[in-house]
């Protein structure tokens, strides 16, 4: 997919630096602003995370809000040895066995529709635009307990919204023409949250998806290829700060000496993902009906 929107952006690039003589007979030479008006896009592609080394599963043992706060809030074992010491990894686990590693996170496809409006001024173009699509991507955190069990933290997107601002330089004459733009605006994700885990003993609730806010920057290249229609290659990178979501375990059937809920504090135990940061960066394919 990255060679094939790689080679969409030299092909881009290459109809509007050279002469084309298709164009010549299809579109309109004395159109000396083609990028202004009202235009609809789809546009795919791929999705790819960066790689959020070191990150790991938090724990709220003794019911105060914080996490992490060194051995208050260590999951530990009657004898106090600490139940999560094999460790934890950046990704889904495999088995109960870290050795056996883990899943890396899944970049996957993505797919858009978008609708906006520009004004061309010479060679210069402005305009704003509403997108909303879905990614196919999954982030992954796990860790792993001395039972021996794993719990593993997932995140997914539902859906997602941008409101953007879009700022170009056009070249080429008339409908022959194409641009080099910039864009950037506030995104609105929907974020889906999965736990799971081979503990069978222990209760575990959650407290669902979340709704986000966060931002969108990038850029790309679009090229008219006929009086209405354009194709393009786009880059954009996406940041959403994500640290709401919770699982809260409980004791379920497990006796009362469970690592989860040994005393003082009997209630249980809350984790959370000590990496709050759901980014990734998008490469696409573009193609725009222009009104």
């Amino acid at each position: 997919m990255i060679k094939f929107l790689s080679t969409t952006a030299a092909a881009v690039l290459a109809m509007g630096l050279a002469p084309n003589a298709f164009a010549q007979d299809t579109m309109m030479s004395d159109d000396a602003q083609p990028f202004s008006g009202l235009y609809v896009a789809a546009s795919g592609g791929y999705d790819v995370q960066g790689n959020d080394i070191g990150s790991r599963i938090q724990f709220d043992r003794n019911g105060d809000g914080r996490f992490g706060d060194g051995i208050t809030d260590q999951v530990s074992t009657a004898t106090g040895a600490d139940a999560f010491s094999p460790g934890f990894c950046n990704g889904r686990a495999l088995t109960t066995n870290p050795g056996n590693g883990c899943e890396n996170d899944r970049n996957r496809a993505s797919y858009y529709g978008r609708v906006g409006f520009d004004v061309q001024r010479g060679h210069f173009v402005f305009g704003a635009l509403g997108e909303f699509g879905k990614t196919e991507i999954k982030d992954y955190v796990s860790g792993f307990s001395t039972t021996p069990a794993f719990y593993t933290m997932e995140r997914a997107v539902n859906w997602e919204a941008s409101a953007r601002l879009r700022a170009g330089l056009a070249f080429g004459e008339g409908r022959n023409a194409g641009m080099f733009y910039a864009t950037g605006g506030a995104g609105y994700a929907d974020i889906k949250h999965r736990f799971y885990t081979n503990n069978t003993a222990n209760a575990f609730s959650d407290n669902g998806n979340d709704k986000k806010w966060g931002y969108i920057v990038g850029g790309g290249v679009e090229k008219f290829i006929t009086r209405k229609i354009s194709i393009g290659a786009e880059y954009t990178y996406h940041d959403y700060k994500d640290g709401d979501y919770r699982v809260q375990v409980t004791q379920g059937t497990a006796p009362a000496t469970n690592p989860f809920v040994l005393a003082p504090n009997t209630a249980g135990t809350t984790i959370r993902r000590a990496d709050d940061n759901f980014r990734w960066h998008s490469l696409r394919g573009t193609v725009g009906f222009h009104f």
